[in-house]
């Protein structure tokens, strides 16, 4: 799932999660940490102790064996200031300067134990620079021979291109010309992307 999330101040929440297991039991899960989330953004102000409030909430909701990742960043859509946290989901990517580099953080999937703690990083993103979130149904996928498309591929591939929105077409593209014609897809490819318009000129 993903999901966008306006606070009172002007800054927007992005958040992308997956959940164990499929069909009806993982959809009502993810229900749930959605309508938790949206509900503590109320009365929390960072990733870190929003991730570690629906936490607490989840690990009495849900069986045990089943957790949820989850990455949330917090962007002030005006300076461009970035503050994240995760929940054992796949670092976003972000593409700057000609380069690629993931926004590591550090901590434990929902709903596995309570009273986890979740690190907090900050960065600021340029004009022109852009983020990849993405489930791991993308670099998990498997080609006839078994191998997969992977994270070293993901990452070379995000090198060769601008971001922005044409950028999850391309990834697409890339993907079915991968896994070829006769792919029967294993488990959900969620792609979100986030780019910081260049300046205008004047």
């Amino acid at each position: 799932f993903y999901d966008f999330l306006a606070f009172p101040d002007g800054r927007w929440g992005l958040v992308i999660g997956d959940v164990t297991g499929k069909g009806v039991p993982a959809a009502l899960v993810m229900a749930t940490v959605h309508t938790m989330l949206r509900t503590t953004i109320q009365g929390y102000s960072s990733p870190g102790e929003i991730l570690g409030r629906v936490n607490n909430l989840l690990v009495a909701e849900i069986p045990p064996s089943v957790f949820v990742t989850c990455f949330f960043a917090l962007l002030d859509p005006q300076s461009g200031h970035l503050l994240y946290a995760n929940a054992g989901h796949e670092p976003p990517y972000r593409q700057y300067e000609g380069q690629v580099a993931e926004l590591w953080a550090t901590g434990m999937p929902l709903g596995l134990m309570p009273d986890m703690c979740y690190e907090e990083h900050e960065t600021t993103l340029s004009p022109g620079e852009s983020l990849l979130f993405y489930s791991d149904g993308l670099v998990e996928a498997h080609n006839p021979e078994r191998e997969m498309f992977g994270f070293p591929r993901l990452s070379a591939l995000l090198g060769t291109l601008p971001g922005g929105s044409a950028l999850i077409n391309f990834l697409l593209a890339e993907l079915a010309t991968f896994t070829g014609v006769t792919w029967e897809q294993e488990d959900d490819v969620t792609m979100v992307t986030l780019q910081r318009m260049p300046h205008l000129p004047q």
